[in-house]
């Protein structure tokens, strides 16, 4: 359940690398670049493997070249964007995460018919439905690096192109071979949190984002219960047995992909700060070239400008590897990935929970449970907004004093909302019965949209992974244990909340026994170290990978 809180937390993803500020040099600023320019060996690392030369600019070589620093130009760069435009773009990022999600959920809706037209058992059509799922949650972290290099626009707008392009085979596929093919390959070229949370570091200071952070959340986990509530119209409108559902089906993401890809090409404008800097400096060189500026930019240079090679293949493989490393190593990473990733597992999950208590009231078909879904997007949204007192206080005491809080504090609020998860769960399991026990459908519904609010977040890798393997083992779940219905179902929630538990004990243990966790970490050490030496701010570099 990667939270905004977690995000925060969690400073080796995507939203932690750097960003400049505003505020005068001090001695510590050019401290750090003296002793910079004195070890300017590409080779030279700090402990996560980020080289040393990337997170302070430095702007003398020994070539003449000068590279432009972001203090030069920071009002020009995406932190100082009108916060109009800032949530523009952010919210037509919104879309695109949510059109990325909405492919991995609408397609349940696909799998009864698929059994129909081809004559396989579910777990063979299911496949394809794990297929993208894995492939999304290792597409996401393979993304992150050429994001960081080329720039977020380009690299959004390949992928979405590459994801609609792979909805065609899966369209007009004569086999279920070729809609294996087609959602593993729409699976890898799906970008995701990768990207569009690296966005919002583009814009927003490390201590200022929590608001888009949740937003760009909201939009992964809505993606998914959406895909749900149209999955279930659609369904209902072709039938489960006609190969113009499993067509419709796609074609519908592709409607959607197209339409959000042709928003973000218009919309959104280039953020990442290294791109942005290289096409300053090669402006200001360009006037001073034609004598419309300075001598001294005749020299300028951006960071990319005088790379060589721009990408070299163990930069590439270094970005790609931190988060796998950190995952292993670093135990806050690990726990609250898991936990992340359980979380979204739980909603596909419920993909085949959800249909099999509510199939036992009167009137309720494939529209009328794929609206129940409605009810965990009201929960993501309440969980949403309850964060921003919680953000808005926290940010009133940073102001007055940066150093007030520590990173713990940001789970404060998760502490309470991560046990709603266990709770809701329990209460769905025991009032799963039906109407044959006097349960309205109505007290189910409400216990639901609470589990949507605890599980509201979770990006990346364990996410998607672990969502993929869910869907493998949830019909299963929920029919082979317990003997008959309900209780099979009552039996299968009830487990699930037995892990809920169990996966939330970490949150508890990191915010009581953060400092020191921290202090064993190589990685937090080196970035508190980092942090200090630029004067508590984020230059600009190369990311740190995305997160899980």
């Amino acid at each position: 359940m990667a939270t905004p809180v977690e995000n925060n937390v969690k400073e080796g993803r995507s939203s932690s690398e750097g960003s400049a500020h505003s505020k005068p040099s001090t001695h510590e600023d050019h401290d750090a670049e003296k002793k910079a320019q004195q070890d300017p060996s590409p080779t030279a690392q700090t402990a996560d493997g980020t080289p040393k030369e990337d997170l302070v600019y430095t702007g003398a070589r020994s070539d003449g070249k000068r590279i432009i620093t972001p203090e030069e130009c920071y009002d020009q760069l995406g932190f100082c964007f009108p916060w109009q435009k800032k949530w523009t773009i952010i919210s037509v990022i919104f879309l695109v995460q949510m059109s990325m999600n909405f492919n991995s959920s609408v397609y349940a809706n696909a799998i009864v018919p698929i059994q129909e037209t081809y004559g396989v058992s579910e777990a063979k059509a299911r496949v394809s439905q794990m297929l993208f799922l894995v492939l999304y949650g290792i597409g996401c972290e393979l993304w992150a690096p050429w994001s960081e290099e080329f720039g977020r626009w380009p690299i959004l707008q390949l992928s979405l192109f590459l994801v609609n392009i792979w909805q065609l085979p899966g369209a007009l596929a004569p086999n279920l071979g070729s809609i294996y093919v087609s959602r593993a390959l729409g699976g890898l070229s799906s970008a995701g949190g990768s990207v569009t949370l690296g966005m919002v570091a583009d814009m927003w200071e490390a201590d200022d984002q929590q608001y888009a952070i949740g937003y760009v959340v909201l939009s992964s986990v809505g993606g998914s219960t959406i895909g749900a509530v149209f999955g279930g119209l659609m369904q209902d409108q072709f039938g489960n047995n006609d190969s113009t559902t499993i067509a419709w089906n796609f074609w519908m993401q592709l409607i959607i992909g197209v339409i959000t890809q042709i928003i973000h090409f218009f919309l959104v404008p280039e953020t990442r700060s290294t791109i942005m800097m290289n096409r300053i400096a090669k402006k200001r060189r360009e006037a001073a070239e034609k004598g419309e500026g300075p001598a001294e930019d005749l020299n300028l240079y951006g960071p990319d400008e005088v790379k060589k090679p721009r990408v070299s293949t163990k930069e590439v493989l270094t970005i790609w590897a931190r988060p796998f490393v950190m995952f292993v190593t670093e135990p806050i990473v690990l726990f609250l990935s898991l936990l992340s990733g359980f979380s979204d597992a739980l909603i596909f999950t419920l993909f085949e929970g959800l249909p099999k208590v509510f199939m036992q009231y009167d009137g309720f078909g494939n529209t009328q449970i794929g609206l129940i879904f409605i009810a965990v997007e009201i929960g993501y949204v309440l969980a949403y907004l309850s964060f921003f007192p919680f953000i808005h206080q926290e940010r009133k005491i940073r102001r007055r004093d940066p150093d007030a809080l520590l990173p713990e504090r940001r789970l404060l609020w998760l502490l309470w909302l991560a046990p709603l998860e266990t709770i809701g769960l329990f209460a769905f399991a025991w009032t799963s019965g039906g109407p044959q026990n006097g349960i309205p459908w109505i007290v189910p519904t409400i216990f639901a949209g609470m589990i949507g609010a605890a599980n509201y977040g979770g990006n990346g890798f364990a996410r998607d992974v672990l969502a993929g393997i869910s869907a493998m083992y949830g019909t299963p779940l929920y029919t082979n244990i317990g003997g008959y219905a309900p209780r099979t179902y009552q039996y299968a929630s009830t487990i699930l909340g037995c892990l809920a538990f169990v996966v939330a004990i970490p949150i508890y243990v990191f915010y009581w026994y953060g400092p020191q966790i921290r202090a064993r970490s190589k990685f937090a050490q080196e970035l508190a170290t980092t942090r200090s030496s630029v004067g508590g701010r984020r230059v600009s570099s190369v990311g740190l990978g995305a997160g899980f």
